[in-house]
């Protein structure tokens, strides 16, 4: 059984801020400090490109697919996630 993260990007950032065991302590820290971002549920010991092919969210239509840019940039609508607004789940 696989177990999961929960990780923060905020807005406009290109790494996540945050990353948490529980959704219950990612919110807290998102709405102590008035955080607007995203809040994603991410499968641990696995890529996302693996684990949405594995899941069916996702088959390789095209070669590029394969690749390693596109490989590395992937992600998936089909993990559970959230946005935030000034620290307020929309």
């Amino acid at each position: 059984m696989l177990e999961y993260v929960w990780v923060f990007n905020g807005e406009n950032s290109r790494f996540s801020s945050g990353i948490f065991k529980n959704i219950e302590k990612a919110e807290e820290w998102i709405f102590t400090n008035k955080l607007s971002g995203i809040l994603t549920k991410y499968p641990l010991d696995i890529g996302v490109y693996d684990w949405a092919i594995q899941n069916g969210f996702f088959s390789v239509k095209k070669e590029d697919q394969k690749q390693p840019a596109f490989i590395g940039k992937f992600s998936s609508g089909s993990q559970e996630h959230f946005h935030y607004e000034n620290g307020i789940r929309e």
